[in-house]
């Protein structure tokens, strides 16, 4: 199995595409009213394949979802994937984001999926006024790690969907955290953030444990490390876990680059102290991919 991973630097874009214009959305966006605080979800997306199955962890997706369609007002969802890697912070404000595949390898039954979710420009342009270094582009769709798990979360793709982009090449991880404190506004606005990476990803080391044909094989230091971050995932001790290098060889095994570890700073930062966590998935799979996925709030 081959996986390409597909990077973007992009630059700020006007705003042509969207249906209004500047002015008319900040006037809308301007009278936003509050809204019950919506929970804060990060989900360890794994294998693109999921989109298409039916598995505990897609099972564990759709249950989450259904609850919190039951529970709360959805107005907009902002995902915050390993797959979008920018030169600064940037919010996709398209009207209608496109489906990108951005991998290889894989049957063309996934190729061919969408999630023809709308776009949210008026819940984009609010990012900026919170954190004024994220620019508004149009030049990005929805990624396999917001798409291939809104599929399962939210099945009849109607609520408006917008990403975050990770400023990824010369920030350090507490600049993600506090980026998402800036947001957490959002939450108040019927927003629902989800951080889509995962807590251990050793692509490399993965794919020499499926060579070796043990499916079910697990690293030590896989095991280790998404224990020891478990552990302060449910001590609320979220500050601790911008220096995964505490947790010594295990953490630089599990995390040997942090794209798919920084999505997760970006949902604990927009949380606040004393709120609940719940662990709704727990597995560690093809020897060093951490599918733990959990909800705050």
């Amino acid at each position: 199995m081959k996986r390409t991973h597909f990077i973007k630097l992009l630059a700020a874009t006007p705003l042509a595409a969207a249906a209004m214009n500047l002015s008319d959305l900040n006037k809308l966006s301007s009278g936003f009213e509050k809204t019950n605080r919506l929970p804060v979800l990060f989900v360890g997306h794994g294998n693109p394949m999921n989109a298409l199955l039916d598995n505990p962890f897609t099972q564990s997706l759709r249950k989450t979802g259904e609850y919190l369609r039951s529970n709360y007002r959805i107005n907009a969802i902002l995902v915050v994937s390993a797959h979008w890697l920018t030169k600064g912070s940037f919010v996709q404000a398209s009207t209608a984001p496109e489906t990108i595949h951005d991998f290889g390898g894989f049957p063309q039954e996934l190729f061919d999926a969408q999630y023809n979710a709308p776009g949210s420009p008026e819940y984009a342009i609010e990012v900026p006024k919170l954190a004024p270094t994220v620019k508004t582009t149009t030049d990005w769709g929805l990624d396999h790690g917001a798409w291939t798990i809104l599929m399962h979360l939210f099945p009849k793709a109607d609520i408006p969907v917008f990403q975050l982009s990770i400023d990824y090449y010369d920030k350090p991880m507490d600049y993600h955290y506090k980026l998402a404190q800036q947001l957490k506004a959002l939450r108040e606005r019927g927003v629902l953030v989800i951080g889509s990476g995962n807590v251990v990803h050793n692509l490399r080391m993965s794919m020499e444990a499926l060579q070796k044909g043990n499916d079910t094989f697990v690293y030590d230091w896989a095991t280790e490390f998404d224990t020891w971050v478990g552990e302060k995932l449910s001590k609320g001790d979220y500050a601790s876990l911008t220096d995964y290098g505490k947790a010594g060889n295990a953490g630089l095994l599990s995390v040997p680059t942090p794209d798919h570890y920084i999505p997760m700073l970006y949902s604990l930062g927009m949380t606040n102290p004393g709120e609940e966590f719940i662990n709704t998935y727990e597995e560690l799979t093809f020897g060093g991919i951490s599918m733990r996925t959990f909800k705050i709030g």
